[in-house]
C-alpha cells in the first residue's frame, strides 16, 4: 500500500486545483483520475467566468490558483458582461479552447512536484484504525493518505438520457463511478439525485451564419489572471439566433416524449438552466428564446448550441435545432443529452468543507450539489487548503460572506440545504458592490501569500498595483483651477465651476473618468488595473461605506461562536423546525445560525440569550 497525504478522488476543476493546492503547500499528492482524458474536461459549454464566475475565477488567481491562469491560455475570445450596469456586476467571461484547456491543466498537474496523477476508478474509501485513509481502485490497487479529497463531479452512479435510451455512462460518453456512492453511504453520507445537461454539437457549415448576428470578442477586457499582460486578438466569434415559433410547436407536439415530462428523469435539475423542452413549457407566454452558437476549439468545427439543451430523443431533437433560425440544415455532430447523478447533502460539511463527522475527509465541486467549472474550482482550491493545513496542525481557512464570492458560495451550500444544481449568481453576494472583480486581488492576494500558494512574481506585481492605488489616492485632495479642467469638463458636457476642484471632487463626476484626470497630469506612473480601482473606489465610495458599515453590524453576530455540543433539541423556546435545523446543521456561529431556511429572527434571539446563560454559568 502507497502512502501519501493527500488523495484526491477526480480531476475535473475541483480536482486539480484541491491537487495542486496540496501539492504546491508541500503534501504527496495522489490524484486519481477514472480516465486521464477527463483531466479539466470542460463538460459542458466551453467557456470560463460569467456573470459572478468571472468573480470566482479572479479570486482562485488571487489566491495563486491554476484556473485563470489555464483560461487565458487557452483564450478564443473574451468579453466585459453587465458593462451597461455597475461595477458590482460586472463580469469577465472567455470562451476557451475545450481541447487546449484540458492539454495545458494536463501538462501543469504532470510538472507540478509532489503530484502524482493516476488512471484508476476508486470504489472504496475507508477509515482505517489509526484514523488515517485507505482508498481501493476499481483494480484493486491500495492507496494510505492522512486526508482525502472527493472530488467526483458528476460521474457517481451517473447515466446518460436521450429520449427512451438510457445508458451508465458520465458526460460525454466517458466511463462513471459505479461503486463509490456505495461506499459513502457506508460512510453514513445521505446521497441525492441531481440532473444537468447539455445541448446539441453541431457542424459550422452546416449553419447559416447570414441569419445570425455575429458576436466578437472584447479587446479592451483584462485577463483573468494577474500574471497574465493582455489577452490575444479574438480567434472564433460566437453568434446569436433565436428559436422559433416552429421549434415551439415541435416541443409541445412531442411533449409526451420529453423525459423531464414522462418520468424518465429522477434527478432535480437546476431551475436557472432549463432545456429547451421545459423553457417553450414554462415560458409559453413567449415566442422565442435566444440561442448562442459558440466554437468548442480551434481545431474542430463543432459548435455549442447554448440554450438548448435537451433530452428529446434524437429523432426529436433534429426536428428542433433545425427550427431554430440559421440551423435549417444543421448537420448534428453530438446528440444533447441529460445526465443525473449522486452527490451528498453539503450541510454535513463544515466551512473548510471537512466532514463534520470524518476528520480528514473533504469534499469539492458538483459533488456537493453545486454546478459549474468556477464553483468546483472554488471548492477545490479550498479543499486543497485546509487539507494540507489539518495534516500540518494549521489553523484552518475560513473564507467569509463579506471577503469573496468563494465565501458565499461555500456559506450557502453548508448552511442552506441546496435542493437543486447550486449555481453562484451575484444576487447571492448580499455584499456584491465590495466583492467585484477587479479588487479580487487586493482582497485576496495577502491571504494566498500568508497560505504559501502566491508565487514571488504574483506578490511583486500585486505590491506594485498597491503602491500605484496608495500614490494616486494622495493626488485626490490637490486643487485644480478651471482654467486647467475647463476644457476636459466642456469635451465631456460636464458643468465648469469658477471656483477650483480637487481631483476627487472631478472624478466623481458621471462623465469624467481616471483617463481624464491622467491627461491633466495627474495619475502618471498609474496602469489601467490601478486606474480602474481609483475610479470605482471614489465613484462609490459613498455605497461602498455603506457597505462597510452593514458588514461590520454582521460581523457582530459573526463574532458570536456557537459551540459544536450545544443540545439545541432541548433549548426552551425554540421552535420545532429551528431545533431540528440547528441540531442537523450545527452552525459555527449566529451569524450563520441566522442564515439557515427555518431559522427565524426570533429563534437568533432565544439563542443570544441561551449563550448568555450558558456562559454565566460557566
Amino acid at each position: 500500500m502507497k502512502n501519501f497525504d493527500v488523495i484526491v478522488i477526480g480531476a475535473g476543476h475541483a480536482g486539480c486545483e484541491a491537487g495542486l493546492a496540496a501539492a504546491r503547500l508541500g503534501c504527496s499528492t495522489l490524484l486519481l483520475a477514472t480516465n486521464l482524458d477527463t483531466v479539466a474536461f470542460l463538460a459542458c459549454n466551453p467557456s470560463i467566468g460569467g456573470t459572478a464566475k468571472g468573480q470566482i475565477v479572479k479570486e482562485i488567481d488571487a489566491l495563486g490558483g491554476e484556473m485563470a491562469v489555464n483560461a487565458d491560455k487557452s483564450l478564443l475570445q473574451m468579453r466585459m458582461l453587465n458593462r451597461g450596469k455597475g461595477p458590482a456586476v460586472y463580469s469577465p467571461r472567455a470562451q476557451v479552447d475545450k481541447n487546449a484547456y484540458h492539454v495545458n491543466m494536463k501538462q501543469t498537474v504532470e510538472n507540478t512536484p509532489n503530484l502524482y496523477l493516476r488512471q484508476g476508478e476508486a470504489v472504496n474509501v475507508e477509515v482505517t484504525p489509526d484514523g488515517e485513509f485507505a482508498v481501493t481502485t476499481a483494480v484493486n490497487l491500495s492507496y494510505k493518505a492522512k486526508a482525502v479529497i472527493l472530488c467526483c463531479g458528476v460521474y457517481l452512479k451517473s447515466k446518460i438520457i436521450v429520449g427512451e435510451c438510457v445508458r451508465d455512462s458520465g458526460p460525454n460518453g466517458f466511463a462513471n463511478a459505479q461503486y463509490l456512492s456505495d461506499s459513502l453511504a457506508k460512510l453514513g453520507f445521505t446521497l441525492r439525485r441531481f440532473k444537468t445537461g447539455t445541448p446539441a454539437r453541431v457542424r459550422l457549415k452546416s449553419i447559416d451564419l447570414r441569419k445570425t448576428a455575429e458576436q466578437r470578442g472584447e479587446n479592451d477586457v483584462k485577463p483573468f489572471s494577474y500574471l497574465s499582460d493582455s489577452i490575444p486578438a479574438t480567434k472564433r466569434s460566437c453568434y446569436l439566433t433565436y428559436s422559433t415559433q416552429q421549434t415551439k410547436d415541435i416541443i409541445l407536439s412531442n411533449k409526451k416524449l420529453a423525459p423531464i415530462y414522462n418520468g424518465s428523469i429522477n434527478g432535480v435539475g437546476p431551475r436557472y438552466c432549463p432545456s429547451i423542452e421545459d423553457k417553450v413549457v414554462r415560458f409559453s407566454d413567449k415566442e422565442r428564446h435566444q440561442i448562442f452558437l459558440e466554437p468548442e476549439s480551434e481545431d474542430t468545427c463543432e459548435f455549442y448550441v447554448q440554450g438548448a439543451s435537451s433530452s428529446m430523443p434524437a429523432s426529436v431533437q433534429e426536428q428542433i435545432y433545425r427550427s431554430i433560425e440559421g440551423l435549417e440544415n444543421v448537420e448534428i455532430m453530438r446528440d444533447a443529452y441529460a445526465i443525473e447523478y449522486d452527490c451528498i447533502d453539503a450541510t454535513e460539511l463544515d466551512s473548510t468543507l471537512c466532514s463534520k463527522r470524518i476528520r480528514g475527509l473533504f469534499f469539492a465541486g458538483q459533488i456537493n450539489g453545486t454546478s459549474g467549472y468556477e464553483e468546483a474550482g472554488a471548492q477545490g482550491i479550498v479543499a486543497g487548503i485546509n487539507a494540507e493545513r489539518l495534516i500540518h496542525g494549521k489553523p484552518p481557512i475560513v473564507f467569509k460572506r463579506d471577503s469573496s464570492y468563494i465565501g458565499v458560495l461555500i456559506d450557502d451550500i453548508t448552511t442552506k440545504e441546496t435542493v437543486e444544481p447550486y449555481r453562484m449568481m451575484t444576487s447571492r453576494a448580499e455584499h456584491r458592490l465590495i466583492l467585484r472583480q477587479d479588487n479580487a486581488d487586493l482582497r485576496l492576494t495577502e491571504l494566498g501569500r500568508e497560505i504559501g500558494l502566491v508565487s514571488d512574481e504574483r506578490y511583486a506585481k500585486f505590491l506594485r498595483k498597491k503602491q500605484q492605488i496608495d500614490n494616486a489616492e494622495k493626488q485626490l485632495g490637490r486643487v485644480v483651477s478651471p482654467k486647467v479642467y475647463a476644457p476636459l469638463f466642456e469635451s465631456k458636457n460636464e458643468a465648469v465651476n469658477n471656483a477650483g476642484l480637487t481631483v476627487d471632487e472631478m472624478l466623481r463626476r458621471t462623465n469624467i473618468t481616471a483617463k481624464d484626470i491622467q491627461s491633466l497630469g495627474f495619475f502618471t506612473d498609474t496602469d489601467d488595473n490601478a486606474l480602474e480601482e481609483i475610479e470605482i473606489e471614489c465613484k462609490y465610495r459613498g455605497y461602498i461605506e455603506k457597505e462597510k458599515e452593514a458588514i461590520a453590524q454582521a460581523n457582530k453576530l459573526e463574532s458570536k461562536a456557537l459551540p459544536y455540543d450545544i443540545d439545541y433539541l432541548s433549548i426552551d423556546g425554540l421552535r420545532l423546525e429551528a431545533r431540528q435545523k440547528l441540531d442537523k446543521i450545527r452552525p459555527q456561529n449566529l451569524g450563520q445560525a441566522g442564515r439557515i431556511l427555518g431559522v427565524s429572527p426570533a429563534d437568533v434571539q432565544i439563542l443570544i440569550v441561551y449563550l448568555a446563560q450558558r456562559n454565566s454559568k460557566r
